[in-house]
């Protein structure tokens, strides 16, 4: 094994765990913003009626887009306040582990609105389960890097996307609930998960910061 392999990994590992508190600093605002963004979008798909399947998954993946720029900034920001390299060795190791499953949702979920030339009334629902699925995952694979509680969000993600893809699939849910699955309310299941679940994960994050900053 190469001794300086090692150490830089050594190293790494060290400022990943010294920088859990800065890390769940930026994670509040980010979180927040992120579910306020995810709240006004829903609400906007459905008051300007974006119910056709390649408007829905665009309207979407645009305000991914959005949410990862504000992101961005606000992390940015956060590590020019703690006076940090921004794009330093430990946040190359969390952009690496949430790269690949971020990756697949979003060419996965593309070739699915492109490919849908019935639009189906659930495509909207199908999209949303694979971008809750794989955006857990990516959380999930961060959380290794990160404060603990990023994990277990995004186990709720993934465990949620699952249950519901089953669900469905089988027909477990009330067949009022299953004519229901058309774009519209795939719009409030994205306001749901990823606005409101944000939203509260933020507020939970700025209220705990300093009882338990390694939460």
């Amino acid at each position: 094994m190469n001794p300086n392999w090692a150490e830089e990994n050594l190293q790494t590992i060290r400022t990943l765990m010294e920088r859990s508190a800065v890390y769940r600093r930026a994670l509040a605002p980010i979180m927040t913003l992120a579910g306020i963004i995810g709240l006004v979008a829903a609400a906007a798909g459905v008051l300007f009626d974006i119910n056709r399947t390649k408007s829905f998954g665009l309207f979407w993946l645009g305000v991914a887009v959005v949410a990862i720029v504000v992101a961005l900034i606000i992390a940015r920001r956060q590590a020019m306040k703690d006076r940090e390299k921004f794009w330093s060795p430990p946040t190359r190791q969390v952009a690496q582990a949430m790269a690949l499953p971020l990756a697949i949702g979003f060419i996965l979920s593309l070739f699915l609105v492109i490919l849908d030339k019935d639009d189906a009334p659930a495509s909207g629902f199908i999209t949303t389960f694979i971008w809750m699925l794989f955006y857990g995952s990516a959380l999930y694979s961060a959380g290794f890097f990160m404060p603990r509680g990023i994990k277990i969000f995004g186990l709720i993600f993934v465990i949620s996307a699952l249950f519901l893809i089953v669900a469905v699939a089988e027909r477990w849910l009330p067949q009022q609930l299953l004519d229901m699955l058309d774009n519209t309310s795939a719009h409030w299941l994205m306001g749901f998960f990823f606005g409101i679940l944000h939203l509260a994960y933020g507020v939970y994050l700025y209220f705990t910061e300093k009882k338990n900053p390694v939460a």
